[in-house]
């Protein structure tokens, strides 16, 4: 789960670009080792089959939808307190042309909450248990803000049939320190005490900028404080407190971003964790980019994926 101000190189300035990143930043069930019947796959997967539901494996539902053909899959992977619905603005682009699979997290959405660990580490073990039911050759996952963090969680568990990770408006703080206890607690502290206006204040007054339509960023602020203050709280801390340098390693394969240019992306340090690092950058945009300028993202999505898919061979 990643604010219209610039912020200088102090380490609270540093903590404040953190918690931005870190914050944003569905009927055929199967019970998770194989695919479910009818999965999409290249040859001939129906547009959409309608919710699919896998439990994971500490056995909490999952709910996905499968929609399109082709290789490779599309994972799409949803941020913080968000859920499917924030990627509609990609699925018919994206379901032309390839098999696309969009998953509603543990906890978000119509998946279950029944679970009392809200590590990264479970939220990527959730996206390896849906991808276990797509029977495509290759996969990529494409996460946004948290999202790609739980992507990124995710490459090792699921193996050799992801060929790429597309990370959106996410990744600043790779090769950053990670913030300490007191400085993820001072972060969460507000939610704690009013989870309904820190998430709205959250919302309206750092992740658009300015001039951004008034409609969109009143939905994504209200959609985003109505979620489960049990789900979003401990889950927000556990973001906070992940350090990405314990899965990078791990990454062997092409990560690219498309961020917005609320907060500068630097590419040379993050290229020193992921040498396979290709960054976009686009201007005029905030956190969901994804919904504020689907003219502008989908392209440079498309693309991505397509290169992703042209180094794997198809």
């Amino acid at each position: 789960m990643n604010c219209a101000l610039r912020v200088r190189e102090t380490r609270m300035a540093r903590g404040a670009s953190l918690l931005l990143l870190a914050v944003l930043g569905l009927t055929a069930c199967s019970p998770g080792g194989k695919p479910a019947a009818g999965t999409g796959s290249a040859g001939g997967a129906p547009a959409d089959e309608g919710p699919r539901v896998v439990m994971s494996d500490d056995l909490v539902h999952l709910e996905y939808r499968v929609l399109g053909r082709g290789e490779p899959a599309v994972l799409l992977v949803h941020g913080w307190c968000g859920n499917a619905e924030y990627w509609r603005a990609q699925i018919d682009d994206l379901k032309s042309r390839y098999t696309v699979v969009a998953l509603d997290l543990a906890g978000h959405g119509a998946s279950g909450s029944n679970r009392t660990d809200w590590s990264i580490a479970n939220y990527a073990a959730d996206v390896a248990t849906v991808a276990r039911q797509i029977p495509n050759t290759h996969l990529v996952l494409v996460g946004q803000s948290m999202g790609a963090d739980v992507a990124l969680a995710a490459v090792p568990r699921i193996g050799p049939r992801v060929i790429g990770v597309i990370a959106v408006d996410a990744l600043r703080s790779v090769g950053m320190p990670p913030l300490s206890t007191a400085e993820i607690e001072a972060k969460v502290e507000p939610f704690r005490a009013d989870f309904v206006g820190a998430t709205r204040a959250l919302v309206t007054e750092q992740l658009f900028e300015k001039g951004a339509d008034p409609l969109l960023v009143q939905k994504v602020a209200y959609d985003m404080s109505l979620r489960s203050p049990a789900v979003a709280i401990p889950t927000l801390a556990r973001l906070l407190s992940f350090d990405l340098a314990t899965v990078v390693p791990s990454v062997h394969v092409p990560v690219y971003a498309i961020n917005s240019d609320l907060l500068p992306t630097d590419g040379d340090r993050i290229r020193k964790s992921l040498p396979g690092f290709t960054l976009d950058v686009l201007p005029h945009s905030g956190h969901f980019l994804m919904l504020e300028a689907p003219e502008r993202f989908n392209p440079l999505l498309t693309r991505d994926i397509d290169a992703l898919a042209a180094r794997a061979g198809h």
